[in-house]
């Protein structure tokens, strides 16, 4: 395969606004796919007993996660059909394309009778909704990093690290609905129309995302580029060992953002704290991200990538176990505010320098499917069932700090895909 890269002259200004109509049209797209995906999360246990009802609430959850997981089932197809439409007709029309379907499925979950109205109906309705939202997503982080890196190919670190920013915000979002709706709302308001509310609110930032991204002009790498008309083929074929590394390296980053994503439901069922404390907790992980993500990117451009994830990933093996201990034998809202403090720096670290090694990967004819495979394969293994499988280990073991194997087994996959992508592709 001949890999044609773009002119210099095709590279726009970081100061162009252009450039900065693509981090933002990127970003919302990204903030209301990871809101969705962080509220149906955080509202586990209030759509188990709506939505899952069983006398075993621990089932109930159970189910509730698997049904979180199914949805990313459907992720790589969206990674495969979307990332290639990407390749093949160009990033603008891709990220227009999964905005809407991610709207569709938003509205699906808002509006939905519960099972007590419409029995099996009820669930089934949610399931095809978070299908929806999975496929759509599949597509979204290959694409819209693509379309960012593709603006500013110099400071790929910088710009794409707005993706993992937008997730902080989704985050923060996300906790403090969580906090809010469950301190100032009785159980019986919040279970009959209050979980609602931060979905509708959710439909309010889509059409905003949908109308950016129908005026955006496409990323100048990429019109520079000769497409091909063959990406995921290209892939199998001449960049299997790219995928494997790609898919290694996103690992970690899936891991600390699910963890982030669990700790509410494990702070509630396992150490007894309140969903309002939990929540507020929460919202210190989402903060540093969001904050300190552009930091992060940037400095990985000066100094690369791989020494942030490596750091990260050791410092994640080092010191989960003693922190989680800790919490369980003192659990407190302090305490727990200190363990989300270090998480969100430790997971700051890895995820914001991640996108722009994923872009470094592939070149630019096959990058948009080529990280959306990566990206998705991993969140389908390591993220989509992370609750459930936490929840399990937990009830299996009988043991509060079985979710601490699951993170450690994590880190310790990506210290190897990310020492593979230092030593075996040359990359910094």
């Amino acid at each position: 395969m001949i890999i044609q890269e773009k002119s210099p002259a095709s590279v726009v200004p970081d100061h162009h606004p252009q450039t900065w109509r693509a981090v933002i049209s990127s970003s919302i797209g990204n903030a209301l796919e990871w809101f969705d995906v962080l509220i149906y999360s955080a509202f586990a246990v209030t759509i188990a007993k709506l939505f899952f009802p069983t006398a075993n609430q621990t089932v109930s959850l159970l189910i509730t996660f698997a049904t979180f997981g199914v949805s990313f089932f459907m992720r790589p197809l969206g990674a495969v059909i979307l990332g290639a439409y990407s390749d093949r007709v160009g990033r603008k029309a891709a990220l227009t394309f999964s905005i809407m379907l991610m709207m569709i499925g938003t509205l699906m979950i808002a509006i939905m009778p519960t099972y007590a109205s419409i029995g099996l109906w009820a669930p089934a309705g949610i399931v095809l909704a978070r299908l929806i939202q999975g496929f759509s997503a599949g597509g979204e982080f290959g694409s819209s990093t693509a379309f960012l890196v593709e603006h500013a190919p110099h400071r790929r670190g910088f710009f794409s690290s707005w993706q993992v920013a937008s997730q902080g915000l989704s985050i923060l979002l996300a906790a403090a609905f969580g906090a809010v709706l469950s301190s100032q709302l009785s159980t019986e308001q919040l279970e009959g129309w209050g979980w609602r509310l931060p979905f509708l609110f959710g439909l309010l930032i889509g059409p905003a995302g949908y109308y950016i991204r129908r005026n955006l002009e496409e990323s100048p790498e990429f019109a520079a580029a000769s497409a091909t008309s063959t990406p995921l083929s290209d892939i199998m074929t001449f960049q299997k060992e790219r995928l494997l590394i790609g898919t290694g390296s996103v690992i970690m980053a899936t891991v600390s953002v699910y963890l982030v994503i669990y700790m509410p439901t494990y702070a509630v069922k396992q150490l007894g704290m309140t969903s309002a404390a939990s929540f507020s907790a929460t919202i210190m992980a989402g903060v540093i991200m969001m904050l300190f993500s552009p930091l992060v990117g940037h400095l990985s451009d000066k100094y690369g990538r791989t020494p942030f994830m490596l750091a990260s990933s050791i410092l994640f093996v080092i010191l989960t176990y003693p922190l989680f201990s800790y919490l369980s034998t003192h659990p407190s809202f302090v305490n727990l505010l200190v363990v989300q403090g270090i998480i969100g720096i430790l997971m700051t670290m890895y995820f914001a320098s991640m996108p722009a090694l994923l872009s470094d990967i592939f070149p630019v004819q096959t990058r948009g499917t080529g990280m959306s495979l990566c990206y998705n394969i991993a969140v389908m293994i390591f993220g989509g069932f992370a609750g459930m499988t936490i929840t399990w280990l937990i009830a299996a073991t009988e043991n509060k700090l079985a979710v601490t194997f699951y993170v450690i087994a994590g880190a310790i996959l990506s210290v190897i895909a990310t020492l593979a992508a230092r030593y075996r592709l040359r990359l910094r």
